[in-house]
C-alpha cells in the first residue's frame, strides 16, 4: 500500500508491546475498530499509556456488553414476535432495531478475538464482519428515525395514520432501510481488507484520504444531522398537537419511549462522531498538534467505547421506560421459561395476556401510546 495515500495505522512495535488490546484499540483516523493507526515507534505523538491501560479495561467491558446486550435484544425479539406477534408498524420498526443492534453485537466476539491473537480469519470474513458491524450500526440509527417518524404520523396526522401506518408499508420501509444501510456501509466494506504487516495480519480499512473525509462526513450526516433534524420537526409538531390533547396522561405517554430511546442515541453516539469530525480535518480546526492529536486519540477512544456500549441499551429502557413491555416480559417468562422449570408449579400455567392486550383503538389507528412496548 502507498503510504501517502492510505490512513495510517499502527506500528508493528506498538502491536508486539500490546497483542491483546483490544480491535477498539486498534483503530486509525475514524476510530473504527477494524482501523489500525501508523504511529511510528519514535514518534513524539505516541501515546501508549493509554493504549496500554485501555488493553486491560476494554476486553472484559465489551464481553459485559456483548452477553447483557445479545440477551437483552434476544428477549426483545422473541417478546415482539410470541407476544406482540408484529401487529402494527411500530413493532415492525422496534423488531428491526433489536435486529440492528444484534448484528453490531454479532462483531464483537471477531473483534476480540482478532486483538487477542492478530487476524487469522482471511479477507472474506474481515469484510464480512466489518459490513456487519456497519450495516448495524447505520440500521439503528435509520430504525430509530422511522420510529420517530412514525409517532408523529400516529400524533399528528391521525387521520392520515389510520392508512399509512399498516403492516405492509412498515415492512417495506424495512427492507427500503435496510439496503440504503447496505450502501451506507459500502466504503468501509470495500476499502477494508486483510493484509500482512511483516508478521502481524491486520483486518482495517485502507482509504484514499479523500474517500476518508467523504466517509466522515458522510458519517456525520447520517449519525448526527439527519437524526437531530428529524427529532426537531417532529418533536415539535407532536408537542404542538399534544398541547390540545385533553388527556394527561396521554400526552405523557404517546412519546416517551421513542423520545428517550432518541435522546440516549444522541447522549451515546454524539460525542463519537463530533470527534471523528474534528480528528479527521485536524488541519482545517488547527489541531494537528502533538498535544491536540494525543487529546483527540484519547476522545476517539473514549467516546467510540461509550458509543459501542448503546447496543445493550434500547433493552433497558423498554423495561424501564415501558410498562407493557414489563407485562409481556413477565408473561413470556412464565409462558416460556418458569412453566418448564418447574411443572408442578400452577400458578405459572395462569394466562396473564389479558393485562397486556394490546390496544389498538379504531379512532386514533395508534396502538397504544407507548410506542408498541
Amino acid at each position: 500500500m502507498g503510504d501517502d495515500d492510505v490512513l495510517p495505522r499502527f506500528s508493528h512495535d506498538v502491536l508486539a508491546t500490546s497483542h491483546s488490546l483490544l480491535t477498539a484499540n486498534i483503530k486509525g483516523n475514524d476510530g473504527d475498530p477494524t482501523t489500525g493507526y501508523d504511529y511510528e515507534g519514535n514518534s513524539p505523538c505516541a501515546n501508549d499509556e493509554v493504549r496500554q491501560m485501555e488493553a486491560s479495561l476494554l476486553p472484559p467491558l465489551y464481553s459485559l456488553v456483548f452477553i447483557f446486550g445479545f440477551v437483552g435484544n434476544l428477549l426483545v425479539v422473541l417478546i415482539l414476535i410470541n407476544c406482540k406477534k408484529l401487529k402494527s408498524m411500530t413493532d415492525i420498526y422496534l423488531f428491526n432495531l433489536a435486529i440492528s443492534d444484534l448484528l453490531f453485537l454479532l462483531t464483537f466476539p471477531v473483534w476480540i478475538h482478532y486483538a487477542a491473537n492478530g487476524w487469522v480469519l482471511g479477507n472474506v470474513i474481515c469484510k464480512l464482519f466489518t459490513g456487519m458491524y456497519h450495516v448495524g450500526y447505520f440500521g439503528g440509527i435509520f430504525f430509530i428515525i422511522l420510529l420517530t417518524i412514525d409517532r408523529y404520523l400516529a400524533i399528528v396526522h391521525a387521520v392520515f395514520a389510520l392508512k399509512a401506518r399498516t403492516v405492509t408499508f412498515g415492512v417495506m420501509t424495512s427492507g427500503v432501510t435496510w439496503v440504503v444501510a447496505v450502501f451506507a456501509s459500502l466504503p468501509k466494506i470495500i476499502f477494508t481488507k486483510s493484509q500482512a504487516e511483516g508478521l502481524v495480519y491486520f483486518c482495517g480499512p485502507y482509504f484514499p484520504v479523500e474517500w476518508n473525509n467523504f466517509y466522515t462526513i458522510m458519517r456525520s450526516i447520517l449519525g448526527l444531522v439527519l437524526p437531530l433534524l428529524v427529532m426537531v420537526i417532529c418533536y415539535s409538531g407532536i408537542l404542538k398537537t399534544l398541547f390540545r390533547c385533553r388527556n394527561e396522561r396521554k400526552k405523557h405517554k404517546a412519546v416517551r419511549l421513542v423520545f428517550v430511546i432518541m435522546i440516549v442515541y444522541f447522549l451515546f453516539w454524539a460525542p463519537y462522531n463530533i470527534v471523528l469530525l474534528l480528528n479527521t480535518f485536524q488541519i482545517f480546526f488547527g489541531l494537528d498538534n502533538c498535544i491536540s492529536s494525543n487529546r483527540l486519540d484519547q476522545a476517539m477512544h473514549v467516546t467510540e467505547t461509550l458509543g459501542m456500549t448503546h447496543c445493550c441499551i434500547n433493552p433497558i429502557i423498554y423495561a424501564f421506560v415501558g410498562e407493557k413491555f414489563r407485562r409481556y416480559l413477565s408473561v413470556f417468562f412464565r409462558k416460556h421459561i418458569a412453566k418448564h422449570l418447574c411443572k408442578q408449579c400452577p400458578v405459572f400455567y395462569r394466562e396473564t395476556a389479558d393485562g397486556v392486550s394490546s390496544a389498538y383503538t379504531p379512532s386514533t389507528g395508534e396502538q397504544e401510546v407507548s410506542a408498541g412496548l
